[in-house]
């Protein structure tokens, strides 16, 4: 695709450059918020400014879809729909597309299995062309087992139903992050998404942090599987405290590390010997529970008694770990600490302290519930203040451009997608320490993200992408590619969620494209669609 014109980059670069000097001026104005009060109450076919800012923040990115469905429940019947976590359909040309990714329809033993295979393929090939061909082989391959569970998460980002939940997946795939590059990772990277984190987005925290606690992908990643009775490994168990429920600086001492890293002894992986039969156990040893490719090895578990947060942990075996995991969700230090991630993503870099009280309030009365916090910060009247004060991550760009540009129409070629992510420098599974992406706006600021997003805007913009190309290079008859740039302009979308809230700097800016293409650059590259 030839490269824009330099005068009309520099325009839209500059455009976007003048988010900078807005995040450097803590507690002033971003252009959203300064826009007149006429401007802020007016009604469009029916919705508010505000409605459009909480629809923003509810979920990746507007599309016709949502706001008809909005419309016709109003916010508190279709908060609660999609709080009941029931609508995780997809146009059937995209669910279909992820059901045909071996990451998805392969059983997880079997992947397992074929990935130990091939890599002991490669590693008897003896020196030589053959061992170079076979590692270029390898290679492919298991770049290709990340990028399919890459694929089909945006995919479900994209096209999800329940954008809320869609969110939510992605905020707790972060928040309990596991880097796919490290061992076999990679083979349980789609599981831990369709599998561990989906179907406890909205459910029990409790709950959610039993299941990744469980999922191989973590228990490789954080070193628990080295975890066992005289070799012991802590790594899991201070990142479970620090990172994933109580937070720096919550009252938690080093020992209380060390003992819950007692509690973890011999919580590890199905040997590959007996992945492969799963299910068909005859016997399981005393002590032995096993679950998918999750087992406890009563063997290697230290049975002595545990001082952990205050309370006696009795040596029972794996009810230990159930009861650890508890002890930590009570704590009001998990409550405030979840709360005050939930709110930072969704609402603010700094969010209101009554806001994430009042969450943290909700967190302990519900016993963890998910979506009953979910529910106490998106009926507050933070959720719908109008203005800019997040700047969008490059997963949340990226998916909202997509939704806007196409709305709804499937793609029939995600692998572009996981490509620009990269690029941007948010690759899904790609963080290699354990914290996860950042989320302030600042960490997505530099000059260099934001020449990266005008290049990508254009890209999506003009049309011309190998988005509706399948991977064999030829144009899907199902979706042909479409004529040329989109017609974001004359779309009653943008007419009736973007265009009431554009600044004067955006709207002159838009006036000066010579072309569809460069107006949906230049729209995409504004500081309006940059910030949530």
């Amino acid at each position: 695709m030839p490269a824009a014109p330099p005068r009309r980059r520099s325009l839209a670069l500059g455009l976007l450059l003048t988010c900078l000097p807005v995040l450097a001026c803590a507690g002033q104005s971003t252009p959203q918020q300064r826009m007149p009060t006429s401007t802020v109450t007016a009604k469009v076919d029916g919705l508010s400014l505000s409605d459009i800012a909480w629809l923003r923040r509810d979920g990746f990115g507007l599309d016709s879809a949502t706001l008809a469905h909005y419309r016709q429940l109003g916010r508190t019947r279709f908060l609660d729909e999609q709080l009941a976590g029931g609508d995780d359909t997809l146009p059937p040309q995209v669910a279909a597309q992820i059901r045909a990714l071996s990451v998805v329809n392969t059983p997880l033993p079997e992947l397992w299995a074929d990935f130990r295979e091939r890599q002991k393929q490669y590693k008897d090939t003896p020196a030589g062309p053959a061992k170079d061909t076979a590692k270029k082989a390898l290679a492919q391959y298991r770049r290709g087992l990340e990028q399919q569970a890459a694929q089909a998460e945006l995919l479900h980002a994209i096209y999800g139903g329940d954008q809320l939940k869609e969110q939510l997946v992605w905020f707790w795939l972060n928040h309990f992050s596991v880097y796919a590059n490290k061992g076999p990772v990679r083979v349980f990277a789609a599981d831990y998404e369709e599998n561990v984190i989906r179907p406890r987005a909205l459910g029990k925290f409790k709950d959610l942090v039993m299941a990744t606690l469980k999922s191989p992908a973590m228990l490789v990643f954080l070193d628990n599987v080295h975890n066992v009775k005289d070799k012991t490994n802590e790594n899991y168990a201070r990142e479970l405290m620090e990172l994933h429920t109580l937070g720096v600086g919550s009252g938690y001492t080093q020992a209380d590390v060390q003992q819950l890293m007692r509690v973890l002894t011999g919580a590890g992986i199905v040997p590959p010997r007996l992945a492969a039969r799963e299910g068909r156990f005859a016997r399981m040893p005393p002590g032995v529970v096993r679950e998918g490719l999750f087992q406890f090895n009563s063997r290697q578990h230290d049975y002595g008694d545990k001082s952990f947060l205050g309370q006696t942990i009795k040596g029972s075996g794996y009810a230990e770990i159930e009861q650890a995991v508890d002890l930590i969700t009570q704590q009001p230090a998990c409550a405030h600490f979840v709360s005050q991630q939930l709110a930072e993503y969704f609402i603010a870099d700094k969010p209101s302290p009554i806001l994430v009280d009042a969450m943290a309030q909700t967190f302990q009365r519900t016993d963890g519930d998910i979506a009953a916090v979910l529910r106490t910060m998106m009926l507050s009247k933070e959720a719908a203040a109008v203005g800019g004060q997040k700047f969008k991550d490059p997963t949340r760009f990226l998916v909202s451009a997509m939704r806007l540009t196409y709305d709804g129409q499937p793609i029939p070629n995600a692998a572009p997608l996981v490509n620009w992510l990269r690029q941007m420098g948010e690759p899904l599974y790609g963080r290699i320490t354990p914290d996860g992406w950042p989320l302030d706006s600042a960490s997505w600021t530099g000059s260099g993200q934001l020449s990266k997003r005008f290049d990508f805007a254009r890209v999506i913009g003009s049309g011309r992408n190998r988005l509706f190309v399948d991977d064999g290079g030829d144009a899907n008859a199902a979706n042909d590619p479409p004529p040329g740039a989109p017609d974001l302009q004359g779309s009653t979308l943008y007419r009736d969620a973007i265009a009431p809230r554009l600044s004067d700097a955006t709207r002159d800016a838009l006036a000066k494209a010579k072309s569809p293409m460069e107006w949906n650059t230049f729209l995409l590259s504004s500081p309006d669609f940059n910030y949530r």
